[in-house]
């Protein structure tokens, strides 16, 4: 966590995510999925792994790009969306149509069980599974799983993998274009501590605001009856409106009894 004096906008952390998780557990069940099933020479494997490493790497690219770019971080998350959803999903799909091997629609039985499986690392309270079964036990098992299942069943569970990183990086841009709009980028971040470190530097003679005790900056009023008048205001404004008058140090005068002259010099005016 940075504090609010930080200029640098709050980034990494993408470890603890649960779209990094499933994306680099999707990288690696596809490596040996094309070890296993692609002829390594083909550019398909090298396509689909590429892909894969695509949408777990920039994931965490887009983290530490976010220190000092929103737009980097949303760009690049979604770079690792498109590379999963529009890529390589699209090439387990071809895998099976090109072998004639059943692609699962997303409510069938079994898409259910198996993207069931895949919200736990491990999944808890299976049954004893028979002797020599092939079965997924969450995603934590979804290498183990693809070196072993049958080539439908295979393609099929990382179609279901791919399928759910997509969906929660889709989630993740939504939510960081959102935090954008309402936060603003490291620009604003920048120029607002900028501010907030000039305000906190005491002018010589500056007072104290009698209302939190921090200094006080020299301002002049743009409206109203003093506009043009000097007086001081908190460094801390908006969030401490504490003002007083400008006092004799050469500042100016903000008010209105300031500006009126001595009442002793009325009766002397030549």
């Amino acid at each position: 966590m940075l504090d609010d004096d930080n200029p640098l906008l709050p980034h990494g952390g993408y470890e603890n995510l649960r779209s990094y998780h499933v994306a680099e557990a999707v990288y690696d069940a596809t490596i040996v999925f094309c070890n296993r099933f692609i002829e390594k020479k083909s550019r398909t494997h090298d396509q689909m792994v590429q892909a894969a490493r695509s949408g777990v790497r920039n994931i965490s690219e887009g983290s530490g790009a976010a220190a000092t770019s929103r737009k980097s971080e949303i760009k690049l998350t979604n770079v690792a969306r498109a590379s999963l959803s529009d890529e390589l999903a699209k090439d387990y799909k071809s895998f099976l149509i090109g072998r004639g091997l059943r692609v699962w629609q997303k409510d069938s039985p079994e898409a259910l069980s198996m993207r069931e499986r895949l919200k736990q690392d491990v999944y808890q309270d299976l049954p004893p599974a028979s002797p020599g079964t092939v079965r997924l036990t969450g995603l934590a098992g979804l290498s183990d799983f693809v070196a072993k299942a049958s080539p439908e069943l295979a393609a099929n569970a990382m179609m279901c993998a791919v399928n759910q990183a997509a969906y929660l990086l889709k989630r993740q841009v939504e939510s960081q274009s959102r935090e954008f709009l309402e936060k603003g980028g490291f620009t604003e971040r920048l120029y607002a501590s900028r501010v907030k470190a000039r305000g906190m530097q005491r002018e010589p003679h500056a007072p104290i605001c009698p209302d939190c005790g921090k200094p006080m900056r020299r301002r002049t009023a743009r409206k109203g009856p003093n506009a043009g008048n000097e007086f001081w205001g908190c460094s801390a404004y908006p969030e401490c409106r504490g003002i007083r008058e400008m006092e004799d140090l050469g500042g100016g005068k903000p008010s209105d009894e300031s500006d009126q002259s001595d009442p002793s010099d009325k009766g002397n005016c030549i």
